[in-house]
């Protein structure tokens, strides 16, 4: 089998590469290049994860090509990102790389040729009738399927997760039983320009600043002033400014650039349970097609191991979402995850309304 494999200079990627040689296999290895070196604040610098992708490639005699992507990533991931900031919403920037470049510009430009792809993403394939379904990772804790969440079932249909079925510390045993120079590389923090530059910073590049008024929630009291809607989301708890907390943030006026805070744990303002998604994606097929009726479901609203209990139906807005506890901090554009009841299958994403 003819295998491209994305390597990120990282540990995960790099136990990949050392999995897919020990099965025999000749993998060719792709590193993709995202950072702009001509602009001093967005330059992401890639010089040591390419240096640590060349060390893996002559480890294993394998060819390694870097692919500059740049003006893909920022002509669609970073447009995204911030029309969504600019609109008061949450974007999930990590989602839409997945599904635009690592797997569709690249597989436009060069994965076409390769039978598979493998990546190191904790995800895994099944395929039940014929058909290839994501599927949670052995990991609970590294499981990146809902990162995943917005690719189609072809992009499905040609990936491989070699530590799917691994935990986090099986990969770096087998990273330092073999000698791998990632071994004790630190995970990455997000993609480039969120994980390497300051995310209020690149805000503030875009959209400047615009002073408003926080206000308290409950009582509509003056209480602090902000810099701009824009570098706050709802549930945030920290860089708000404000004495005497903790406070959350719980809306946003737009129009009127106001941001309302709450106060404490316990206040009911931060909690819900219920939301919509519009434009949901389906991944590989729609199990409630032609039906009104509920379904039970797990899903996720943000980055986390465990798996939330609820129903979904479908309405005239798109699809509804009712918990089975209560939730803190649903961010409007964010994405809604939706599993199985199982939690095995990931089914798809919308945009939280």
């Amino acid at each position: 089998m003819n295998i491209a494999t994305l390597l990120s200079g990282g540990v995960d990627s790099s136990v990949v590469v050392h999995l897919l040689k020990e099965a025999g296999y000749e993998p060719s290895l792709f590193y993709i290049k995202i950072g702009q070196d001509d602009d001093e604040l967005l330059h992401c610098t890639s010089e040591e994860d390419i240096e640590m992708a060349s060390l893996i490639a002559r480890k294993y005699g394998c060819k390694l090509e870097v692919v500059d992507l740049h003006k893909d990533y920022w002509d669609n991931v970073v447009a995204y990102t911030i029309e969504k900031v600019k609109l008061g919403l949450t974007p999930n920037p990590d989602v839409m790389c997945n599904k635009l470049i690592k797997f569709g510009v690249f597989e436009q430009k060069i994965g076409h040729e390769f039978d598979k792809t493998a990546t190191g993403h904790y995800a895994s394939t099944t395929i039940i009738d014929g058909k290839t379904y994501l599927s949670t990772a052995k990991d609970p804790l590294k499981d990146q399927t809902d990162f995943l969440a917005q690719i189609n079932s072809f992009q499905v249909s040609k990936l491989l997760f070699p530590i799917g079925n691994l935990m986090k510390s099986d990969v770096r045993k087998i990273a330092h039983e073999v000698g791998l120079p990632s071994a004790k590389r630190h995970d990455s923090q997000g993609i480039c320009f969120l994980g390497k530059v300051n995310y209020n910073d690149f805000i503030r590049r875009y959209l400047g600043e615009c002073e408003g008024p926080i206000v308290e929630f409950e009582t509509g009291r003056l209480i602090g002033w902000h810099k701009g809607y824009w570098f706050h989301t709802v549930g945030q708890r920290k860089g708000l400014g404000l004495s005497g907390g903790p406070w959350y943030v719980i809306k946003k006026d737009i129009e009127a650039n106001i941001i309302y805070a709450s106060k404490g744990f316990d206040v009911e303002t931060q909690y819900g349970k219920e939301f919509t998604m519009r434009d949901f994606h389906f991944i590989t097929d729609n199990p409630w097609i032609n039906s009104n009726n509920e379904f039970d479901i797990t899903f996720k609203i943000r980055h986390t191991p465990d798996f939330i209990k609820g129903s979904i139906r479908q309405t005239t807005d798109g699809y509804f979402l009712q918990s089975s506890q209560k939730l803190q901090g649903i961010a409007p554009g964010q994405f809604g995850v939706v599993y199985d009841a199982e939690s095995k299958i990931c089914i798809g994403s919308g945009e939280i309304k």
